[in-house]
């Protein structure tokens, strides 16, 4: 016989929350769908390391480990959006324009003034786009595709086109050194998840994220600021494409203004792949960094194998497609 129960839990304002349960079927059915892309990615790699010795050598993961490190900072920010029901197509312009005025105010202003000027960028980016959909309710879609071209065009505006070179050795080691055999990439975006997990799964405002996402109007009714919420989320995730572009410029040791191509579309994959619902008011970050792990080992095993790049294209973009169907197919039952 399938059991039943209910859940009592305190909301963000303090008062009771009551929440039904199916049963244990349904437990079970929720336990394997979030064990569904861990099992896939696990299946993954063990195929690829079959057909390939040299895919699981400690210095090729270390080296797909540093080439994620970019997407999986920006993915970061993008879990917040989209988990409060939006999403962002501005990251990848943005991780250009930051690291291009990063490297410009470094070369006459030192270090410190060329980072602080790339993430006020970011953060202005993210300003303007939470506000224009949580204030002026512009759509998501409208609004970041507006702010995509402009950062790109501003980005190619101020280098005049042409990558910022000769950066300080100083800056350079932020992209380019290790920690205890680490790249610094790979702890920063490591530092990077560990925070947005903490705010996102132990704060009241994380907590809030989640209801908005959920239920807008619910959300309202129950004293939460709407508005503020949502415009938060994009300052966040305007801030981790900026820390992305600043990290970027340094491991390249320029300034590139066309960095950051498709790069809104593979985050945006990464967190779908994870399990976060577009629909918003559900996800964790947690998975997101499975989706951003599957997404790299899949391109550089293919490029192991000598998938020519078109197939390589062809391949990962059914990836995500099927990883959009599986998340709609497992919401709709």
């Amino acid at each position: 016989m399938e059991t039943k129960e209910t859940l009592v839990e305190i909301g963000t304002d303090g008062r009771p929350l009551v929440r039904s349960t199916s049963g244990l079927a349904d437990r079970l059915s929720q336990d394997a769908d979030k064990l569904l892309v861990p099992a896939l990615f696990i299946i993954l790699v063990v195929v690829l390391s079959v057909l390939n010795e040299h895919f699981l050598t400690i210095g090729n993961v270390i080296n797909v480990l540093q080439q994620l490190s970019i997407l999986g900072i920006v993915s970061v920010g993008m879990t917040f959006v989209v988990i409060a029901g939006g999403f962002d197509l501005s990251v990848g312009s943005v991780v250009a324009l930051s690291g291009s005025l990063a490297a410009l105010v470094m070369m006459n202003y030192g270090i410190l003034t060329g980072v602080a000027a790339g993430l006020c960028a970011g953060l202005l980016v993210g300003l303007v786009n939470g506000t224009m959909v949580s204030k002026l309710n512009v759509s998501p879609f409208i609004a970041t595709l507006g702010t995509l071209v402009i950062a790109r065009g501003l980005a190619l505006g101020i280098t005049g086109g042409s990558a910022v070179f000769d950066l300080p050795s100083g800056f350079a080691f932020v992209g380019t050194g290790q920690l205890l055999g680490i790249p610094i990439p790979v702890i920063v975006a490591f530092v990077i998840f560990v925070i947005g997990m903490v705010v996102l799964h132990t704060t009241a405002f994380g907590l809030k994220i989640y209801a908005v996402g959920g239920n807008r109007e619910a959300s309202r009714l129950s004293g939460i600021k709407v508005d503020r919420i949502i415009l938060a989320t994009y300052v966040i995730c305007g801030l981790t494409a900026s820390i992305a572009g600043v990290v970027l410029s340094a491991r390249l040791r320029a300034g590139e203004p066309t960095v950051g191509m498709l790069m809104e579309l593979f985050s945006i994959a990464a967190v779908v792949l994870g399990g976060t619902s577009l629909q918003g008011g559900e996800g964790a970050l947690a998975r997101t960094i499975i989706g951003v792990l599957f997404i790299g080992f899949l391109e550089n095993g293919l490029n192991l194998l000598n998938v020519p790049y078109y197939w390589q294209q062809v391949i990962i973009g059914t990836v995500f497609v099927v990883a959009a169907a599986i998340g709609m197919w497992r919401r709709r039952r």
